[in-house]
């Protein structure tokens, strides 16, 4: 039995909870949503794991584990996370249900009480964050920044998207860049600190057999100091309907690299205006976002023209991503294969196989991610983000009802805006083919 409640506890400070005793764990994650921007990217970034090394009580990374010891090995973990263009951190913690513990050790207390002192109360010295762990944390976050580079899917992906929403704050990293990296001080980020602790929207999860009233005690009691500098900003997302162009952008870098990357950066169009997110989860899998989708059963199996090929969908800023793994030679082949699975969606070629396949696999991804407490945060955390209001159970029943015209409609408003290739230094392919470079892949709307 699952119940879900969610309630503003302080001023502008939001609870999700869902009880259940479906598991021996509990997940509680505290979460500051602030605006992504340039130059405070990498403070945000900074800032959850400066706090995790030590607090007024725990002064040390030594101390602090100790004491999760204590509480029977639980865990807090600094997140940081980027959901459109905003910017969200903080922490999460798993700890064990008080019913597998002796009586009296009220383990959520205790957890919710460390975050709370994490977030409020952290090791300082001269009323300012410690040197130390602030230089420490910074190298290690400028070597994560720098490591980006190192797997080049991902880094594709990331490209693809800070050149394609260059003038767009979705462009920027989640992590921040290396620049502003290292202009941090410990006086710097205590000055952010302060500032952001007052004026960000606060969003709770927890997930367990605890009451919800239990939980909310627990929370209030821990975060009881926490200031409140008004009304919190409403950060919204720019979601842009149309590609940026008149015909998609072609961009080109060229590394040590044995395989080729081909990115592909796509606008959902007038989708966006009443988004039916249910309907954008069927239409991902058909195109690229399962083993039976369209990219990879004819663009990787049957044409063998990719290693790999898949597509995401970032539905808060409105903007599908296909990422493959291509031949130099054969870059400009495969996007044009890529761009013609679209075109064939937009057409209603879906089978009615691939259809009831991609709901399946919608499906199932929902249930395992019911499976854990963790994927239930990550989900709720998510939806409490686009405001989306059904349970999970809700949105597999939705997506179940979605019909091959719904997802036609989708893929007719879809527009490309930029494709990135990432090749080698000494190839000449991926140049672009004058179908591409003309308009093609938006519906024959805009050539």
């Amino acid at each position: 039995m699952q119940e879900v409640i969610r309630k503003q506890i302080m001023p502008d400070t939001n609870l999700t909870c869902v009880k259940t005793d479906k598991f021996k764990t509990c997940c509680l994650s505290v979460n500051l949503i602030t605006k992504l921007d340039k130059d405070t990217a990498a403070k945000n970034a900074l800032l959850p794991r400066v706090l995790l090394r030590g607090t007024a009580t725990h002064p040390d990374m030594e101390q602090v584990n100790s004491y999760l010891d204590e509480l029977y090995g639980a865990r807090i973990l600094p997140m940081v996370r980027k959901k459109g263009e905003k910017h969200c951190i903080g922490f999460l913690a798993d700890f064990i249900d008080d019913d597998f513990v002796p009586k009296g050790e009220n383990i959520l207390e205790k957890t919710a009480a460390l975050l709370g002192e994490m977030l409020l109360a952290p090791a300082t010295h001269g009323g300012l964050l410690i040197s130390d762990y602030v230089e420490s944390e910074k190298k290690n976050l400028i070597d994560d920044i720098r490591a980006g580079i190192n797997d080049k899917r991902s880094y594709s992906l990331d490209r693809l998207f800070e050149l394609m929403c260059d003038h767009e704050p979705f462009g920027i990293n989640r992590l921040g860049d290396e620049k502003n990296a290292e202009t941090i001080t410990a006086a710097s980020l205590t000055k952010h600190y302060k500032s952001i602790i007052a004026a960000s929207r606060i969003e709770i999860f927890y997930c367990g057999a605890h009451e919800p009233a239990r939980v909310e005690a627990a929370l209030l009691g821990s975060l009881e100091a926490l200031p409140r500098a008004g009304r919190a900003e409403d950060i919204a997302t720019d979601v842009r309907l149309e590609a940026t162009a008149k015909e998609p952008r072609t961009f080109t870098d060229k590394l040590d690299v044995n395989q080729g990357k081909l990115t592909v950066g796509f606008r959902l169009g007038k989708t966006m205006l009443s988004p039916n997110y249910a309907a954008l989860m069927v239409f991902n899998a058909i195109y690229g976002g399962s083993v039976t989708s369209k990219l990879f059963l004819n663009v990787r199996e049957k044409l063998s023209l990719c290693y790999y090929a898949s597509s995401i969908v970032e539905k808060h800023k409105g903007i599908m991503a296909v990422a493959s793994g291509v031949e130099f030679a054969k870059f400009d082949e495969a996007l044009r294969e890529i761009l013609a699975q679209l075109d064939a969606i937009r057409r209603g070629e879906i089978s009615d196989w691939e259809l009831v396949s991609a709901k399946r696999a919608v499906i199932t991804s929902i249930k395992s991610t019911m499976d854990r407490p963790t994927g239930l945060e990550e989900l709720f955390f998510d939806q409490s983000i686009a405001s989306i209001k059904y349970t999970p159970d809700e949105l597999a029943g939705l997506c179940d009802a979605v019909t091959a015209k719904e997802v036609a409609d989708i893929a007719s408003g879809i527009e490309t805006d930029m494709i990135y290739y990432l090749t080698g230094t000494n190839s000449s392919a991926g140049t672009g083919s004058p179908a591409v470079a003309a308009g093609a892949g938006n519906g024959g709307e805009k050539a």
